[in-house]
């Protein structure tokens, strides 16, 4: 462990930036290790040519075509922690069968759309801008409204969990009682009900003589759990610009989820206002623009997804922060997933990719 200062630099980061200089972030685990500071007299996303894979990716899965079975999503971005992907049930339906993941949790993020999630532990409502988690293991079973439905959807190998708070304290972010568990309505339909378990990404159908949802009661500490983006409450700081890592949600093994809401912009007149250049070179970054005005990124609309490899910088578009400038608050929700093994995109992603999206910084 060691700190030095050499050459032309600010004391405090991403304040009082030094005129003519570009603030880049060099920092290990994510913004929670070691990190330098470099003073460039360009900006590091100044490119004129990429060639190879590592470059920032865009996606337009709204665009992307209907799954074979509406009830399962697409993947678009996957390792061997985590996958990202999307997924359009059908609107005013039931799903058919009833399904169990035995390869990990699910958090589904309700993009567009209303409907009930049936589950071991009960019947939840969700409507848009919902979070559900839903643990590996457990049975489930959408019925969707009449309006158009598109969900985003992180399916984890390992455990979802709540991040832990420190020196914030236990209610900052969201406080866990406004985390809505589901309480039993066991039935007791007879017939023939069809399940389909997921296992090593392979389907299982078991078949019941009775409602696979009969529990009449639950307790314990793990449970399907639902919560709105607009419970969220975002950290913030007058005279500082605190790292995206701030506003995490939801954690896993090897990944976290964090989302963006609108907060106030820092006030300090020698604040940066914008998220500043970073090259995050121990994770991958993903982020699902879901509704507002996303001012750090350009002709970006909700329902695309940017991907930024770790390795090449990424920051904000061109006149991003003189824009900034004139507002006193961001205006935004999207939901971010930084993991910490690479990224590789799907045939499905290559389908719908903006492929000139690297070029948006040089306008």
């Amino acid at each position: 462990m060691f700190h030095e200062s050499k050459g032309k630099y600010t004391p405090q980061a991403h304040v009082g930036i030094p005129e003519g200089t570009y603030e880049d972030e060099h920092g290990r685990n994510g913004f929670y290790g070691r990190v330098s500071h470099l003073y460039h007299k360009n900006p590091p996303t100044g490119w004129s040519k990429i060639d190879g894979k590592c470059r920032p990716q865009a996606f337009n899965i709204i665009e992307l075509a209907q799954n074979k079975d509406p009830w399962q999503p697409g993947f678009l971005l996957e390792n061997r922690d985590v996958k990202i992907g999307f997924m359009k049930p059908k609107e005013n339906s039931t799903c058919p069968y009833f399904f169990r993941n035995a390869d990990g949790d699910n958090v589904y993020f309700i993009h567009k759309g209303e409907g009930t999630i049936e589950t071991d532990f009960g019947p939840l409502k969700y409507s848009r801008g919902d979070y559900l988690v839903i643990p590996k293991g457990t049975t489930i079973r959408f019925s969707t409204g009449s309006s158009e439905q598109k969900y985003l959807v992180v399916e984890s190998r390992a455990e979802v969990n709540l991040p832990e708070k420190g020196l914030l304290g236990k209610h900052a972010l969201f406080d866990i009682a406004n985390l809505e568990t589901p309480k039993p309505e066991a039935h007791e339909d007879k017939g023939t009900f069809e399940l389909k378990i997921k296992r090593q990404n392979e389907m299982t159908t078991v078949t019941y003589p009775f409602h696979p949802l009969d529990v009449v009661g639950w307790k314990g500490d793990l449970s399907v759990v639902k919560i709105n983006i607009k419970d969220f409450r975002p950290v913030g700081s007058h005279r500082y610009h605190l790292a995206p890592s701030v506003h995490s949600t939801f954690v896993g093994s090897g990944f976290v989820v964090c989302s963006f809401v609108p907060r106030p912009f820092e006030t300090d007149s020698e604040a940066t206002r914008v998220p500043f250049y970073h090259r995050n070179i121990d994770c991958d970054e993903v982020i699902f623009y879901h509704d507002g005005d996303f001012f750090s990124r350009k002709n970006m609309g909700a329902g695309m997804v940017t991907f930024h490899p770790f390795g090449i910088h990424h920051g904000p578009h061109p006149k991003a922060a003189e824009t900034a400038k004139s507002k006193t608050m961001t205006n935004e929700y999207a939901v971010m997933v930084d993991t910490y093994q690479p990224l590789s995109p799907t045939s499905d992603a290559t389908k719908c990719e903006w492929v000139d999206y690297w070029q948006t910084w040089k306008e």
